[in-house]
C-alpha cells in the first residue's frame, strides 16, 4: 500500500502538466481578490485543544496553586504537546501549530501549509497559478515558501534540488529528487505522500523513504 501511495503522490511532481507548463509568477498580494483556500489557522504556541476560560465572577474564588515544572511536562506529554520550543505541534485534525519562538517566516510557512493541507493532489497543481484547487508535491512546497517570501516563482522537484543552501536547516529542510520533494518545518513533515494516506499534508512521518534526496534549506533557516 505504501508503494502505491508513493506512486500516486509522486507522479508528475518533477514537472508541470502540459496545460500548466512554465512558472507562475507568484504575487500573493495581487491574488487577494481571488478565492483563497480556507482553513482554520491554529495560534502559534497553543495546544491542540481549546481551554475554557473562567468567567469574571470566578475571580472571587481562590486562585489555583502553581504546579511543579515536572507536573507541567507530564501534562504536556499526556496532551501530545512537545516541550521542545522548536517543535511544531500536530493537532487532532492534522493541522500544524508553530512553536511560539519560531521566526516569522516559519510561522508564515506553517499558516500557508494549513491553508492547503487538506486540498487534493493535482498533478501540476500550483504551477500555473499561485492559488489553485489542488497542488502536487512541488506546487505545495512552492506555495508555502512563496507565502513566506522565500520564493519568487514556482519550482519543480528537480529545480528544488538546487534551492537555497545545501544541507539541513535549523527550522526548514527540503528534500528533493528529480521525481518528488517534501519538507520538514519545525520538526513536522509537509508532504503529498501523507495527504494520500491521511487526508492532510502534515504528518510525523520519518524522512526514510528510500531513494536519493538532496537536502536544502532557505538561507538562515
Amino acid at each position: 500500500m505504501l508503494i502505491a501511495a508513493l506512486a500516486f503522490a509522486c507522479a508528475g511532481c518533477g514537472q508541470s502538466s502540459p496545460a500548466r507548463r512554465g512558472h507562475a509568477s507568484v504575487d500573493p498580494a495581487s491574488s487577494a481578490a481571488a478565492a483563497h483556500p480556507q482553513a482554520v489557522e491554529p495560534v502559534a504556541g497553543s495546544g491542540g485543544n481549546v481551554v475554557a476560560r473562567s468567567s469574571p465572577s470566578s475571580s472571587a474564588q481562590a486562585l489555583p496553586q502553581p504546579t511543579s515544572l515536572q507536573d507541567v511536562k507530564e501534562e504536556l506529554a499526556q496532551s501530545g504537546t512537545d516541550t521542545n520550543p522548536n517543535q511544531a505541534t500536530l493537532t487532532s485534525n492534522l493541522l500544524a501549530i508553530a512553536p511560539v519562538n519560531a521566526p516569522p517566516q516559519v510561522q508564515a510557512i506553517i499558516n500557508a501549509g494549513n491553508e492547503i493541507a487538506h486540498l487534493p493532489y493535482i498533478w501540476g497543481g500550483g504551477h500555473e497559478t499561485y492559488e489553485d484547487t489542488g497542488y502536487d508535491c512541488s506546487g505545495s512546497i512552492s506555495f508555502v515558501l512563496a507565502a513566506a517570501g522565500l520564493l519568487n516563482g514556482t519550482e519543480t522537484a528537480g529545480e528544488l534540488m538546487s534551492y537555497g543552501d545545501p544541507g539541513p536547516g535549523k527550522w526548514i529542510t527540503i528534500y528533493a529528487s528529480p521525481g518528488h520533494t517534501f519538507m520538514y518545518i519545525a520538526g513536522l513533515r509537509f508532504d503529498t505522500v501523507a495527504l494520500s494516506e491521511t487526508g492532510s499534508r502534515w504528518s510525523n512521518r520519518s524522512a526514510d523513504d528510500g531513494g536519493t534526496y538532496v537536502a536544502r534549506h532557505p538561507a538562515g533557516l
